[in-house]
Parts: C-alpha cells; sequence; structure tokens
C-alpha cells in the first residue's frame, strides 16, 4: 500500500471518528414527543380512572381521553446531537432549551415533585367546576396547594393539608394565611392547625427569610382554595403530572354523573388546564397532544382557545379541532356535534371551531 493510500485511509478513518464522537456528544436540549392517552371514562389496572361513590353515574359509550407529552432528556442524561437533530426534522416532536422543562436550580426530582402538586390541584379543581356545573353544592376550605422543596414547611406541612387556624385565628381565605405568617419576624414559630386523612393536628413551623425579602418572613408553602365534596370522586392516575388534563376530568366527573350521553359514543380527546370555576386555560405540547390524540384514535380535540392559532398550524389530518373556553362551552359542544350527526349536518355551525 502506497504511503499517501494509507494516509488518506488513516485520516478517513480519524474523520469518521471525530464526526461520531460529535454526533454523540450531549445537548443542553430535550425532545418532546407524543405520550401516552387514557381513557378518563375507562379503566387503569382494572379499576375505573374516575371512581364516583356516594352518587349514582351513568355508562357512556364513547371515550374522553386526556393527553400527555413524553420528555426525552433532561439534566440527568442529555440529549445527543443526532437525536436532537432527528427531532428537529420530526413534525411530531418540539425540540427546546432544557430549562424550558427542568427550570435552573431545580433537580429532576423537585420538577416532578411540583407537578405531582400540580396534578393534585387540577383533579379538585375539576371535581369542584363539575359539580358546580351541575348545580350541586360543594363546601369551600383553605389547604396547602404546594410546599417549597428545601423551605421550613417541607417534612411538616403537606400539599392538600386543610388548614383550619394560623396561630389560634381561625381562616377562611388564602390571603389570611399569607397575613397571618408575615406577621411574623423571620426565625420565630407559626402554629398552624390543620386536618390531614381526617385527623386534626398542630404543626409549628419556623419562619424564615424570603430570599426576594429578608425583612419578611415565610414558610415556603402556597395556600389556595379546596373543597368538600358531598360524596367521594377518586381519580386514579399515576406518573402523569402537571395541571393540563384538568379539562378532560371535569368532562369525564360530569359525564358519569349525567343521563345523557354527552360523548355519542365518539372518540374524544383534548387538553387544557381548568379552575375551580369551570376556566379552561392554555397549556404546553399541543404539538406532540395533537398526534398522541390522532394517533390513539380520536376524531375529534378540545383545544384551550389560546391553544388554538398553535393548533391550527401543528393539527395532523383526520381532526377537528374544537375551541373551547369554559367547561360550560365544551359541554355546549359535545352536545352540538351529537345534535348535527342526529340531524346529518355537514357542517355542525354551532360547534366552535379553531382558527389560525
Amino acid at each position: 500500500m502506497r504511503r499517501r493510500t494509507a494516509t488518506l485511509l488513516v485520516s478517513g478513518l480519524i474523520v469518521a471518528l471525530l464526526v461520531a464522537a460529535v454526533a454523540l456528544l450531549p445537548v443542553p436540549y430535550v425532545a418532546l414527543r407524543p405520550g401516552p392517552t387514557t381513557d378518563t371514562l375507562g379503566s387503569v389496572d382494572g379499576k375505573p380512572l374516575i371512581e364516583i361513590t356516594g352518587r349514582r353515574t351513568y355508562p357512556a359509550r364513547g371515550q374522553l381521553n386526556l393527553t400527555t407529552v413524553s420528555v426525552y432528556g433532561g439534566p440527568a442524561q442529555h440529549l445527543d446531537l443526532v437525536t436532537a437533530l432527528r427531532g428537529w426534522l420530526d413534525r411530531a416532536t418540539a425540540v427546546v432549551p432544557e430549562e424550558a422543562v427542568f427550570p435552573p436550580g431545580q433537580t429532576a426530582q423537585q420538577v416532578k415533585q411540583e407537578t405531582a402538586a400540580q396534578m393534585e390541584a387540577s383533579q379538585e379543581d375539576a371535581t369542584a367546576a363539575a359539580l358546580q356545573e351541575l348545580d350541586i353544592p360543594v363546601e369551600e376550605r383553605v389547604v396547602v396547594g404546594s410546599v417549597v422543596g428545601g423551605s421550613p414547611a417541607e417534612g411538616k406541612l403537606q400539599a392538600g393539608d386543610a388548614i383550619l387556624q394560623v396561630d389560634g385565628t381561625p381562616v377562611e381565605e388564602p390571603e389570611q394565611v399569607r397575613d397571618l405568617v408575615i406577621e411574623h419576624q423571620p426565625g420565630e414559630e407559626v402554629r398552624f392547625t390543620v386536618r390531614r386523612d381526617a385527623l386534626q393536628k398542630s404543626v409549628t413551623v419556623t419562619t424564615a427569610e424570603a430570599p426576594d425579602d429578608p425583612g419578611r418572613a415565610v414558610v415556603g408553602i402556597l395556600p389556595r382554595t379546596g373543597y368538600t365534596f358531598p360524596f367521594d370522586v377518586e381519580i386514579g392516575l399515576e406518573d402523569v403530572g402537571g395541571p393540563s388534563a384538568g379539562l378532560m376530568f371535569a368532562l369525564g366527573i360530569t359525564e358519569k354523573l349525567t343521563e345523557e350521553d354527552l360523548t355519542d359514543g365518539r372518540f374524544i380527546a383534548g387538553t387544557g388546564t381548568i379552575d375551580d370555576k369551570g376556566v379552561v386555560g392554555p397549556i404546553g405540547g399541543i404539538q406532540q397532544k395533537l398526534y398522541a390524540a390522532r394517533d390513539a384514535g380520536a376524531t375529534v380535540f378540545l383545544v384551550p382557545a389560546d391553544n388554538c392559532a398553535e393548533a391550527v398550524e401543528a393539527a395532523p389530518s383526520g381532526l377537528r379541532l374544537v375551541k373551547v373556553e369554559t367547561l360550560g362551552v365544551a359541554l355546549d359542544a359535545l352536545r352540538a356535534l351529537a345534535a348535527a350527526a342526529a340531524a346529518a349536518a355537514a357542517d355542525g355551525g354551532q360547534v366552535p371551531a379553531c382558527a389560525s
């Protein structure tokens, strides 16, 4: 073998190895892909996803599927360059900076805990919205919405604790909790009377300085309005976090409590946060959720109004996009879809549609 040929072969091999090494280099991005969809009217591991006891429920012929996004990559296992490039070329995938999913200073475990608390809160808000939509009375209370990791309250108070008193003063609004805590100086103790798992207990927490205001006392909780319901509504969904399934939970609960068959046998999917008054809010990952729904077999997708423009741009073929601002609008849209089908109407003009 001539020296020139050998040199070219060795040089080519070195270049190939360098290219391979660069391709496997980690990049500070994550890939968002279509995740699993779950029927809120169905079962998970043989148990109804939404289980209602103490009130009559009704069967439904269709499906109301919540949609999710799967995240690949992150601080613990960075995405490599090749996978990122493939994601950029895939219409169903979004490649975004890590900090968009994993905020700086937060571990993956802290993010998981935060999204789990958001999911729990969304389930309670969805239940409250559904029952109030059906004119079923509910009782308001003040609860711990979330506990900040590393704060004085961590390990002492828990998300979902009902706050009855602060330093012996009964509380009826979340703002009262904040006002009573900031009456203290940093380093002083605050006594909370809470109800947890039907048991009342006293919890003492030593205040700390607020990160943005050293003179202000904080304990590291976010109080919010919670509810006591006249019957049990249990939502059994694990390994899914965040608040974006709220709308579909509320629709599932409403469908189960309503003799009317709202789905009319359709495979309906959707997404959207919901507050306790039934207002639907925007979410992230609409593109991936649309593809997840289409791939699962859905024909109708309920889109938060603020996500409509993005949804129209990203939607795969075969999905009818329905624009919703509130739980009431979503229910009216389902009824209009059923009425249009019954009348063999082609336009379904009463159904609010997303527009670009």
